[in-house]
């Protein structure tokens, strides 16, 4: 695989551990745990844990990010006004794995970048809570901040983002808040997102990149496996937004699509960007990176070149 160079490296120096598919959830999510665990940088002006109560009536987990630095377009130096925009953010790990301290790198990045108040969601996961839980909970947490935000430094306009089956997420409250009383979303950004289950005929992303590093296409079967309660619910355009018929998307807010080259999913991100025809779409697309690059900004520069593009993008339509 034509991975750049700097990728190469740190693919090599990772622990030589199974693929996702081939653990049990219990060890799967432990893995991920060790791997994935936050930098502590850049640097936050505030960082808030609460919870606020979830669809299903018990605690729904969110961590708000405050970057350092006046709000982007505020003339009155004070860091604490409520103007700030706001990105609700979804962590990947497939619905099944992922927490908030996994999605921690993420998260500072968008926020530094931005200039937003980044609310990232401890949504609950598959198997145990199969579909429609992590989307419900997803919408939830939009729905709050669109009328909260602002205690904590938000308040401004409003966005969802997510990474992998996160970036899914993402897609799937942006389409369902166009409807009735829905909250008013200003963009999304989907980084490498996961908007479909492969069936008999995969697109071909899944056979030239199916062994590939950090994600196979036997992990995102294994993953829709997980999520889904029955194949019914892979053919939901809220489980699977790429499956949207044209109404629903007609009304999804402006769009960042990033994408990676050496990733199974890159070619249902493309898909969505196309068919995202009637609304503004930035195309982001990293052609010798892998699935999962936004974690590799500190050590690869085309992904952190790549991450740039996404902020700046993002970042545009929020002022």
């Amino acid at each position: 695989m034509d991975l750049d160079p700097d990728c190469a490296a740190v693919v090599r120096e990772l622990p030589d551990v199974p693929v996702w598919s081939s653990l049990s959830v219990a060890s799967a999510r432990r893995l991920e745990a060790e791997l994935f665990a936050g930098s502590g940088t850049p640097e936050m002006a505030a960082i808030r844990e609460f919870a606020i109560e979830g669809p299903a009536g018990d605690d729904l987990p969110l961590r708000a990010y405050r970057p350092v630095g006046d709000p982007p377009g505020d003339d009155e130096p004070d860091t604490a006004i409520s103007n700030r925009p706001t990105v609700v953010f979804c962590h990947g790990g497939g619905w099944t794995l992922g927490t908030l301290d996994s999605a921690d790198d993420v998260c500072r990045a968008l926020a530094d970048r931005t200039g937003a108040l980044v609310l990232s969601v401890g949504y609950r996961l598959a198997p145990e809570h199969p579909f429609p839980a992590a989307v419900d909970d997803a919408y939830r947490a939009t729905r709050w901040a669109a009328a909260n935000a602002g205690s904590l430094g938000g308040g401004g306009p409003l966005a969802v983002a997510g990474t992998s089956a996160g970036g899914g997420l993402a897609a799937a409250t942006a389409l369902r808040a166009g409807g009735p009383d829905g909250p008013d979303i200003a963009a999304q950004a989907l980084l490498y997102p996961m908007l479909d289950r492969p069936g008999a005929d995969p697109p071909e992303s899944y056979a030239e990149h199916g062994d590939a590093p950090l994600l196979t296409a036997a992990d995102v079967e294994w993953f829709w496996a997980q999520y889904c309660r029955s194949p019914v619910d892979a053919h939901n355009p809220f489980a699977a937004p790429l499956r949207a018929d044209d109404d629903l998307l007609a009304d999804a807010p402006p769009a960042v699509v990033a994408t990676a080259g050496v990733d199974p999913l890159r070619d249902e991100g493309r898909a969505y960007a196309d068919r995202l025809a009637d609304a503004p779409v930035e195309r982001v697309h990293g052609s010798d990176l892998p699935h999962g690059f936004c974690s590799l900004t500190d050590r690869v520069s085309a992904a952190d070149a790549a991450m740039d593009r996404v902020c700046e993008a993002l970042a545009s339509w929020l002022r």
